[in-house]
């Protein structure tokens, strides 16, 4: 199985388009056009009503097609440039603003008891997912309140495993990170990634497993990459970037990556460059080695299309140094950019593939590479209504992983495409793991819902049975709440699942304080998990709805592209039918439901909030995509245009304008109360999305419901956030939510 076949993901973007109203909705003014709203009422008493720092407005614009677009905070787009003019003026607003929010924040009534019951929840033993390699298992483990997981490594699970890193010595604060990890194939070695400040560049170390110490490898200016280790352990693939300039690290490299290998105990200044397009900027690419060492596997993706194209290079009987001083025989075997296909592991010259070519839910087939032509593949697990998240090949069968509904389901086959048996899963929730080699007898996987925090199983492939290796114990009765699947309704008329949780005592009685979470696109789906946060708004009463809206990959490639583009206004069009739902079948009202979303789900509640002010009692926006003009120009903006589209398409413009949140501000408009949440260090979404909507959203708001904006310092988009900050902002967004959604002080 080929690992760290790296792409860039655009986060979590969360997760992680369209209309022809562009110029109905606002069009060159912006922010400027005054509408009439039926928002909620003014939450806030006159005797507190908000101050907000004063924020210069220049009379700036930006033409597409001949439309002119307002953009008066240009200038907040100066983070990360010390040295300009400007960036002190930056530097001062961000901290005046965390005045007022955290001023606001600290007056919450319920704020304090909130963090307590959060800080209670959290503190419980947490496991990753082993992984083994050469007889070792490696897996993370958090006591609680451990600012970052530790990792262990061990030969027997029964027995005590040592320390292998610790990261929470490496910062005072807690804010360098672990951000991946792989072992070497002969035992030796392990190289780690370590991340500062949730950012996505990452360093590489290794580890010389039978000394305990760190070699003086040091990998600089990667990102989008794991490392990929040669079967020998004499190295490894990654990704390099060029170094940005001073003052340029959160802002986009124009620079396309080069794929690099890394021999132990050599600077990175002799590593082999083994591919670049330097002229070549609008594609992104990704290598790794397969498990057997025969093939070094090159992804390739082109901006503006999902597709991704696969070659391979033979490395069978010739070193890879070697390979490269002749020079790399790239063999195109999927190269017409018509779906997405990923290597599973091989046969010999039999590549395992899963692909969604001609398959919406994906089907594995078997592509022998010495006659690859489509006439000559072989079917192996055919495609199902159910969409195909992941397959790995353990124990010589294929372990494929399903969404049903947004729910896991796992099947087991050989290696012929046989069906063997269902894995028998603890109930409705999700499943994930199931990593290994074709040579490995187990694998381990974990499974959680939102109502448990489930428990992490070893799986034996030859019997099918599972035994529980790791299971938390949380401080909370789960049997007190339930979670249940229901469909309804989008304005087109599509049928969409949503998951509702609650206490079971709670009765539908149209006022009960309800959450809903969202966020639909770049094909993620999002399925149930566990989380304190949810716990403790559960306890206070709350109502927990998380709809599977089109752009995510709950139904396959057709599902995504629903939501994609000049599409993409179907995604807020689910968004707002699950919030009419529960309002339509007694759960809660206007007044009452808040919309929470990060990255991606930044970008649904600032265009719901926008288009649909009335219908929203609190607005969650997290690390948002929110200037949608100007997204492709910062960070890797650029590679997400497949699922956003291009102002420079004069359809997917007017489709950008028609909905990017910024530029729907309207002044006039009482908008619900919100707070913006994002880091100073986020290079994945560039925080001055969020600065612009925040400036523009007190602008523009008409009422005396608050429009604040909480910037954490030395956090990126999220990654790697150590555990108390983690605890804080949810605290403070759950005692936002309780303040403005009538949760009652118990």
């Amino acid at each position: 199985m080929p690992r760290h076949l790296a792409m860039h993901r655009p986060c979590l973007l969360f997760a992680l388009a369209g209309s022809s109203m562009a110029l109905a909705c606002g069009g060159p003014s912006g922010p400027e056009v005054a509408q009439p709203s039926s928002a909620p009422a003014a939450t806030t008493p006159p005797s507190q009503r908000l101050v907000y720092p004063p924020t210069r407005r220049d009379e700036q614009f930006i033409e597409f097609h001949g439309v002119k677009v307002s953009d008066p905070y240009i200038w907040l787009e100066e983070a990360d440039t010390p040295g300009s003019t400007v960036w002190p003026k930056v530097e001062a607003w961000i901290e005046a603003q965390n005045a007022v929010t955290f001023s606001y924040l600290d007056s919450l009534p319920m704020r304090d008891t909130i963090r307590s019951r959060m800080t209670e929840l959290w503190n419980y033993e947490r496991f990753g997912t082993p992984s083994k390699e050469a007889g070792r298992y490696f897996y993370s483990r958090n006591s609680g309140l451990q600012r970052q997981s530790v990792v262990y490594v061990t030969g027997d699970l029964e027995g005590t495993a040592q320390v292998l890193l610790d990261p929470n010595g490496l910062s005072a604060d807690g804010t360098i990170a672990l951000s991946g990890s792989s072992a070497s194939p002969c035992g030796r070695y392990w190289a780690y990634g370590l991340s500062e400040s949730g950012s996505d560049w990452r360093s590489w170390r290794v580890r010389d497993l039978v000394a305990g110490e760190d070699l003086a490898d040091e990998i600089r200016w990667s990102k989008f990459t794991g490392a990929s280790w040669l079967k020998d352990g004499s190295g490894f693939i990654y990704n390099r970037y060029p170094e940005p300039g001073q003052g340029e690290a959160l802002r986009a490299s124009d620079q396309p990556p080069q794929v690099c290998f890394h021999r132990i105990g050599t600077p990175q200044s002799e590593d082999l460059v083994l591919f670049e397009m330097p002229d070549q900027k609008e594609w992104s690419y990704g290598a790794g080695v397969t498990d057997s060492g025969e093939f070094l596997l090159i992804g390739l993706g082109r901006v503006g299309t999902v597709n991704r194209n696969l070659s391979y290079v033979d490395l069978r009987g010739r070193a890879l140094a070697d390979a490269h001083a002749d020079g790399l025989r790239v063999v195109p075997l999927f190269d017409q950019l018509d779906a997405q296909y990923t290597v599973i592991d091989h046969d010999g010259d039999v590549f395992w593939v899963l692909t969604d070519l001609d398959a919406p839910t994906r089907t594995v087939v078997a592509v022998d590479i010495r006659k690859p032509e489509r006439s000559n593949w072989t079917t192996l697990v055919p495609p199902t209504r159910d969409t195909i998240q992941r397959v790995s090949c353990v124990g010589d069968h294929f372990i494929v992983q399903y969404l049903q509904d947004a729910k896991s389901v796992v099947k087991v086959f050989d290696l012929s495409g046989r069906f063997v048996r269902d894995v028998d899963l603890p109930g409705i929730g999700s499943a994930g793991g199931f990593g290994g080699k074709r040579s490995d007898s187990e694998t381990f996987y974990s499974f959680t819902s939102y109502t448990n925090p489930g428990a992490i199983y070893r799986y034996d492939v030859k019997t099918g049975h599972s035994t529980v290796f790791k299971r938390p114990s949380v401080p909370f009765n789960s049997d007190d709440f339930e979670t249940r699947q229901v469909f309804y309704t989008s304005k087109d008329g599509t049928r969409v699942p949503m998951f509702i949780s609650h206490k079971k005592t709670l009765k539908p009685d149209g006022s009960l304080p309800t959450l809903l979470y969202g966020y639909g696109g770049f094909n993620i789906s999002i399925t149930p998990s566990f989380s304190p946060s949810i716990i403790t708004w559960m306890e206070l009463g709350g109502v927990y709805a998380v709809p599977n809206i089109r752009g995510g990959g709950e139904y396959g490639r057709q599902w995504h592209l629903a939501g994609t583009k000049t599409r993409k206004q179907n995604v807020f069009d689910d968004f707002i039918a699950a919030a009419e739902h529960l309002i339509a079948s007694g759960y809660t009202n206007a007044k009452q439901l808040g919309i929470q979303g990060g990255s991606n789900g930044g970008l649904l509640v600032g265009a719901c909030m926008t288009q649909r002010p009335d219908l929203f009692g609190a607005c969650i926006p997290a690390v948002g995509v929110m200037d949608m003009l100007k997204y492709h120009t910062w960070t890797v903006g650029r590679f997400w245009t497949a699922d956003y589209g291009s102002v420079e398409d004069a359809e997917e413009f007017r489709a950008l304008l028609a909905y990017s949140p910024y530029h729907n501000l309207r002044k006039g408009t009482c908008y619900p109360p919100t707070l913006i949440t994002t880091g100073d260090h986020d290079d994945r979404v560039f925080p001055a999305h969020s600065f612009k909507f925040a400036a523009a959203a007190q602008h523009a708001q008409s009422c005396d419901n608050p429009m604040l904006i909480r910037i954490d310092v030395r956090a990126g988009h999220g990654a790697g956030k150590p555990t108390q900050k983690r605890i804080e902002e949810a605290s403070d967004v759950c005692a936002f939510l309780a303040r403005h959604l009538g949760v009652k002080a118990r």
